[in-house]
């Protein structure tokens, strides 16, 4: 239980962290960093497989490319349901997506 605990509070810091570096990305704070990463992993766990499995033939043509738009609608569905989370544009979305992407194997990495 204190591995997760640990997990979960270096991926809400490292998330803080990214929106105060990438441009178009707004979050008010570190417990609100907190929240996004709980309404990610309920996003992740109930939405995106809906949309992959809907996505599929579009996903196969393109090679799988299309996974990251579905990244990106996961992304401005958090920003969507959050008042103190916004990410602008597609382009922001893609960014941080990608990022939050890396950060998060790197933190499961490091507690693997």
């Amino acid at each position: 239980m204190g591995k997760i605990l640990i997990k979960f509070i270096l991926t809400a810091v490292l998330t803080y962290g990214l929106a105060q570096v990438l441009p178009n990305v707004h979050l008010d704070g570190v417990g609100s960093a907190a929240i996004l990463v709980i309404v990610m992993g309920l996003l992740n766990a109930t939405v995106k497989p809906i949309f992959k499995i809907i996505g599929f033939p579009i996903t196969v043509l393109t090679l799988g490319i299309f996974l990251l738009v579905i990244n990106v609608i996961i992304v401005k569905i958090a920003d969507y349901l959050m008042r103190s989370f916004s990410v602008d544009g597609f382009l922001s979305a893609l960014t941080f997506s990608l990022a939050l992407s890396l950060v998060t194997a790197v933190v499961d990495m490091i507690m693997d």
